[in-house]
């Protein structure tokens, strides 16, 4: 068996992709106690969004939305609930996707990087769960990257997501395109 190596083109960033789905809601959709609370937002301002995605997403090169107009913004955004923390302000959200009967994909979830290793993704983890299942919803689907918080994956396997497929995914690495400061994601090196 070879493998074979595919060439990223200078100035982009590679990552493989992984889709999953759950075609039942798990047994216990219960969520651990948590100091912070959720708010579905009714209207979206595109520049608080783009902040608060830019806090979670930064590290993890997320620049989708980032890249949009505010028009584009407002057409692909879909369910959005933000994460306060105890003090009220901005700390993470979710982006469900139900417009396709009976599916909801999870778009994103994510906080930011200040709360990491708290015990707080678990919690935002079972409150996207319980949200994603809402009534006559029979399929959650999830897709993550070899980009993203390395725990993402596994925590999506053992909640009962199953591997259905995987891609190869480059783009321009948004930190040349100015989309991102440079100094994020120093995981990820610079290549251009």
């Amino acid at each position: 068996m070879s493998a074979t190596l595919i060439a990223v083109p200078a100035g982009h960033v590679a990552a493989v992709v992984t889709y999953l789905e759950m075609d039942e809601a798990p047994a216990d959709l219960a969520s651990p106690a948590s100091p912070l609370r959720i708010e579905r937002l009714a209207g979206i301002d595109p520049d608080r969004y783009r902040a608060l995605f830019r806090r979670v997403g930064a590290h993890w090169l997320w620049f989708s939305r980032l890249a949009m107009s505010d028009a584009e913004l407002h057409a692909k955004l879909a369910e959005v609930h933000v994460v306060r923390g105890p003090d009220g302000g901005d700390v993470g959200f979710i982006e469900l996707d139900f417009r396709e009967p009976g599916r909801c994909s999870i778009r994103f979830l994510g906080l930011v990087p200040e709360l990491a290793g708290q015990g707080h993704g678990r919690w935002l983890f079972a409150e996207t769960l319980r949200r994603a299942w809402a009534p006559g919803v029979e399929k959650v689907t999830v897709h993550t990257c070899s980009l993203d918080h390395p725990a993402a994956l596994p925590a999506y396997l053992r909640a009962g997501f199953v591997a259905k497929r995987r891609a190869f995914e480059s783009f321009p690495d948004p930190r040349l395109a100015g989309l991102l400061p440079r100094d994020v994601a120093p995981q990820i090196p610079l290549v251009g």
